[in-house]
């Protein structure tokens, strides 16, 4: 989860600096940062503490909240969609064996899977 707020803050961050029409270069000069810092917020590989969060919400002219607006729904989104399932190995590799099948195979292990669902919702 801490990966997806982290996410959502650089995306609000690259949002609010192009919408004032600053480069990465002014915001981290701003906040007395590379500009290489920057480009890890947006892309969320680094995390903002709350310290830097106050002072990027300072430089961009904006309330802290702004970073966390729409946070909650981003996140039920993610969720619904089958969020941390789909960034497991597992799940990867067991999409790419199944596409690796012919037409009837796939079909039969669909088939397969759902049958043993129901029985486990069964039971």
């Amino acid at each position: 989860m801490a990966a997806d707020i982290d996410l959502h803050l650089g995306k609000r961050l690259r949002r609010r600096r192009r919408l004032l029409g600053l480069t990465q270069q002014q915001v981290a000069v701003r906040i007395g940062v590379r500009f290489q810092q920057i480009q890890k917020y947006e892309c969320g590989a680094n995390r903002v503490s709350a310290a830097r969060l106050w002072e990027l919400a300072e430089a961009l002219e904006s309330p802290v909240s702004y970073f966390y607006e729409g946070l909650t729904e981003a996140l039920e989104r993610r969720e619904g969609a089958g969020g941390e399932v789909f960034s497991r190995k597992e799940t990867l590799d067991l999409i790419q064996a199944y596409y690796q099948l012919g037409e009837r195979p796939r079909r039969r292990l669909l088939d397969l899977a759902k049958s043993l669902h129901s029985d486990e919702a069964a039971a």
